[in-house]
């Protein structure tokens, strides 16, 4: 399997070098050259196989040469050991057409563990082939930071500087991140927002003074390994609900769009999805870009879901150059010019090629925690603030009803405690595998929005490549 880059001008790499090298060196992302197909009949034969197995099954044709079928399911063994839940990703009914996918059964409570803890196995297979050290740099509105640090503390030739907005995550969420005290990981909480933060990440990749130094490697999910690794939960509640028999509808919450657009590549191979339904909270770039045309970035507004507090949305890259034809230098001239302005009409090949599949819907503050009422009075369940932007935007869909639909949960509601207590009146425990969370030493520092302080911290704190 090959991979090119969304703006055209980077080398080709297979799978092991865009594992390592996360973003393209022209600044674009990669993808495969093309999508493998599965038939009817051979996603069929994947029903019922457990939750490694599938996986391993679902990205051996990502994977190609890189590594051998065995070998990748001995790491999808050991990536899913670690998750509470057998199923890994388990369903569970709301009523008689709505499910939620339950994705936080993983270490750090957040559906960025179903990649990151194969990722980082990934990044240690590798670089061990190689005997070579690589950097990660990477920017977090909440979750990705702890699931990307869990997944590589400790781990030989790998080494972690995680930025993250200043008060703009969850307790929680930031003492997953700052009490894990391996020599390897590095927190930095920034002034600024997260958009600041990963502007940050994507220049150091840019830039010579710092590549020429540091071996880079990403974890955000501008890294199509860990794109990759979300596609398979899509198959997994698809199979379920009788695919490929039968077709079957996603809510996702996004703001980096990377989660939604893993329902697009599954789409992609061959699994039968009705729609993808993109709920975003009030920083809405992607809600207008899908109903209007109109990727312009605004003020990031804070909110109950600071995951989806972003006005630049990385992945959203890969659907403008896979679903305008592919054209590569022409996106780079597009993505220049929204670099510059912060502002930027999608084509009409774009805007035809995203609406067969996609949908949006916008929720606000109201609209959420009413959607966490309605989950927790009508349905017993406690839900996230995310999830519930997922399933406010899930109730406003005019779907055909022999369709059902999947809501992601994509965090543990105990991980938003004070939010989920407004909207319900409960609080929710934290599960007991988190331990004294609470109780922990925190070790971070803290720097100005600043490029240049940033850099010169990781710098002379970096080993070199």
């Amino acid at each position: 399997m090959e991979y090119v880059s969304t703006r055209g001008s980077a080398p080709a790499l297979d799978f092991e070098g865009v594992t390592l090298a996360g973003l393209a060196s022209d600044g674009g992302l990669y993808l495969p050259r093309e999508w493998p197909q599965f038939t009817e009949a051979e996603i069929a034969a994947l029903a019922g196989l457990p939750y490694a197995e599938l996986a391993a099954r679902v990205m051996q044709p990502f994977v190609g040469d890189s590594l051998a079928p065995e070998r990748l399911r001995e790491l999808c063994g050991e990536a899913y050991a670690r998750f509470s839940h057998k199923a890994v990703t388990p369903l569970v009914q709301l009523d008689e057409r709505q499910w939620l996918l339950e994705l936080f059964h993983g270490p750090t409570l957040a559906f960025k563990d179903v990649a990151l803890q194969l990722l980082g196995l990934l990044f240690e297979e590798f670089l061990g082939r190689r005997g070579a050290s690589l950097t990660i740099v990477g920017a977090t509105s909440g979750d990705t930071g702890s699931a990307a640090i869990d997944a590589v503390a400790g781990r030989e030739g790998v080494e972690i500087f995680m930025l993250h907005p200043k008060g703009r995550v969850s307790d929680v969420q930031r003492r997953q991140m700052t009490t894990v005290l391996a020599p390897n990981v590095h927190n930095i909480a920034i002034d600024g927002s997260f958009d600041d933060a990963q502007a940050m990440v994507k220049r150091m990749f840019a830039d010579p003074a710092l590549t020429g130094r540091l071996s880079l490697g990403a974890v955000n999910s501008i890294n199509w390994a860990r794109l990759m690794a979300q596609v398979v939960y899509y198959f997994a509640a698809a199979l379920q609900l009788g695919a490929p028999a039968r077709k079957v509808a996603f809510s996702v919450p996004t703001g980096n769009f990377g989660d939604v657009f893993a329902g697009y590549v599954a789409a992609q191979m061959g699994l039968p999805i009705e729609r993808l339904v993109v709920a975003t909270n009030v920083n809405d770039i992607l809600h207008r870009a899908l109903r209007d045309g109109d990727y312009s970035a605004g003020t990031v507004t804070p909110t109950a879901a600071p995951s989806m507090d972003i006005q630049v949305s990385s992945n959203f890259e890969r659907l403008l150059f896979d679903a305008g034809g592919c054209d590569g230098a022409a996106l780079a001239e597009q993505m220049r010019g929204f670099e510059r302005s912060r502002a930027m009409r999608l084509t009409n090949a774009q805007r035809e090629g995203a609406g067969g599949l996609f949908v949006s819907a916008r929720a606000d503050q109201d609209d959420t925690a009413q959607a966490m009422r309605w989950a927790w009075e009508k349905c017993c369940q406690t839900i996230d603030p995310h999830t519930a932007i997922g399933i406010h935007a899930t109730r406003l869909q005019d779907l055909p009803p022999e369709i059902p639909v999947v809501t992601l949960a994509t965090a543990h509601p105990a991980k938003f405690g004070d939010a989920v207590e407004r909207a319900t009146g409960s609080r929710p425990p934290l599960p007991s595998r988190v331990g004294d969370l609470f109780a922990r030493e925190e070790r971070m520092v803290e720097l100005p929005g600043d490029y240049e302080a940033v850099t010169a911290h990781i710098a002379s704190h970096a080993t070199p490549r």
